[in-house]
C-alpha cells in the first residue's frame, strides 16, 4: 500500500513538474494576413537566388504549412474562389467572392473581426475592387459585378484601407448623380488620392487612400516607389493607434501583394521578382512589428500560382561547377499546385501541416474567437 501512495506522489510531481515547463500560450489580439497573389514556392525560390541566397523575410518564418488551392467546381481555383475560402473559410466556385454557390452570403475574417470589436483593415497594390480585397467584403456571384462591388464597399465600415480603383467609386456614385469623394467622405472616411500623401497621412482616424484610379504602378517601373511596405506601416500604426483609442480588442489586417499574379500571366521573370521582392519588404514590416508588439501573429500565404515558374538548370553535366540556371513557365495561367504558408510570431506553431485553404481561414477565426457564440 506504501509502495502505491510513493508511486502515486511520485506521479503527481512529475506531472506538476513537466506542466511547469511548458511554455504558456501567447494570447493572439492581432492577425496580420499577407496574401502574394499568384506565388509559389519557385517565386520565393527565386527571390533566394538573385538575392544570392542572403536571408529573405520568408526566411525569418518560424514555422511552414502547405495549403491545397482547389474550387468548388474547379482543380485550378481563380482568385475569387481562393480569396473566398482565405477570407471566409469556406470553398466557393471559380468567380464567385464572398458567395457559396447557392448564393448563401459568408462574412470574412475582417468583417467577423470588426463585428466583434477588433480594428480592421486591408492594403493592396491593385484596385480594392478586385477579386482577392473583394472577397473580404462583398458578397457577389460574379467578381465582375464591379458596381455592386462598390455597393457592397459602402455598407462595411473599416479603420484603414489602403488601394486603388477610385475610377469604380465615381462610375457607381455617378449613375447615382452623386460625387464620389463627398459620398466616401460621408462614410466617415478621411480620402486621400495622392500617393504622394502616404508620409504625411495621419497614423489615427478612419482613413480610405485610393491612390490610383485602377491598379497602382508595377513594382519593376518603380513609381510605386516603397509604397507597400510604407502603406503597411502606416496601417499597422493606424490599427494599433484607433486599437487603443477605441478600446478594441485588437485589430486584423489583410495585406496583398496583388500584382505578383499579373506578371506571371505575362510569364515575366523580372516583374515577378521585384513584386515579390516588394512584398517580402512588407512582410519584414509586419515581422518586426509582431517582433515589438506580443500577441501579434503574422501569416503569410498565397491564392495559387500563376505561370507553372520552374528553375531548371541550364546543363545537366552536374559535374561541373556551375551549371546555370533558366526560368520557364509551363502556362500563361494558374496552376493547381499546393502553395506555402509562413507563419511567425505569437502562435506561429498552432497551425501546421497541409490544410485545405479554407481550412486555413476557419482557423485563424478560430484562434480570435470569432465564431463562438
Amino acid at each position: 500500500m506504501k509502495r502505491i501512495l510513493l508511486l502515486a506522489i511520485v506521479a503527481l510531481f512529475t506531472i506538476g513538474s513537466a506542466d511547469a515547463k511548458q511554455p504558456k500560450t501567447e494570447k493572439i489580439n492581432n492577425i496580420i494576413y499577407m496574401i502574394g497573389d499568384g506565388m509559389g514556392l519557385s517565386h520565393v525560390s527565386m527571390l533566394q537566388m538573385e538575392g544570392k541566397y542572403q536571408p529573405t523575410a520568408f526566411d525569418r518564418a518560424q514555422n511552414i504549412a502547405l495549403i491545397k488551392t482547389y474550387s468548388l467546381n474547379n482543380r485550378v481555383t481563380d482568385s475569387g474562389a481562393a480569396g473566398t475560402a482565405l477570407a471566409s473559410g469556406y470553398k466557393t466556385n471559380n468567380s464567385m467572392i464572398g458567395q457559396l454557390p447557392d448564393g448563401t452570403p459568408v462574412e470574412s475574417i475582417i468583417t467577423k473581426a470588426k463585428n466583434n470589436n477588433f480594428a480592421s483593415g486591408f492594403v493592396v497594390t491593385c484596385y480594392i475592387q478586385h477579386a482577392t480585397p473583394a472577397a473580404f467584403f462583398a458578397n457577389e456571384n460574379s467578381r465582375g459585378n464591379l458596381e455592386n462591388i462598390c455597393g457592397d464597399f459602402t455598407t462595411r465600415d473599416y479603420d484603414v484601407v489602403f488601394g486603388g480603383g477610385m475610377r469604380y467609386f465615381n462610375d457607381y456614385f455617378k449613375k447615382q448623380n452623386k460625387d464620389a469623394k463627398k459620398e466616401l467622405e460621408a462614410l466617415g472616411y478621411t480620402l486621400y488620392t495622392d500617393l504622394k500623401s502616404l508620409p504625411t497621412i495621419p497614423a489615427e482616424g478612419k482613413v480610405l487612400g485610393l491612390f490610383a484610379d485602377g491598379d497602382l504602378p508595377s513594382a519593376k517601373g518603380g513609381k510605386r516607389g516603397e509604397y507597400l511596405a510604407e502603406a503597411t506601416q502606416k496601417a499597422l500604426d493606424i490599427l494599433t493607434n484607433n486599437a487603443k483609442k477605441n478600446k478594441n480588442k485588437g485589430f486584423v489586417l489583410m495585406v496583398e501583394g496583388s500584382k505578383i499574379d499579373g506578371e506571371g500571366h505575362s510569364r515575366n521573370p523580372e516583374g515577378i521578382l521585384a513584386e515579390t521582392r516588394d512584398f517580402a519588404n512588407a512582410v519584414s514590416v509586419a515581422m518586426d512589428y509582431a517582433d515589438s508588439h506580443p500577441g501579434t501573429l503574422v501569416v503569410v500565404a498565397a491564392d495559387h500560382e500563376t505561370g507553372g515558374l520552374t528553375i531548371p538548370s541550364n546543363k545537366t553535366d552536374f559535374t561541373l561547377p556551375e551549371s546555370g540556371i533558366g526560368y520557364a513557365f509551363g502556362t500563361s495561367s494558374h496552376t493547381a499546385t499546393m502553395v506555402p504558408v509562413y507563419f511567425y510570431g505569437a502562435g506561429a506553431n498552432s497551425i501546421e501541416g497541409i490544410l485545405e485553404n479554407n481550412e486555413l481561414g476557419q482557423k485563424l477565426q478560430d484562434i480570435l474567437k470569432l465564431n463562438d457564440k
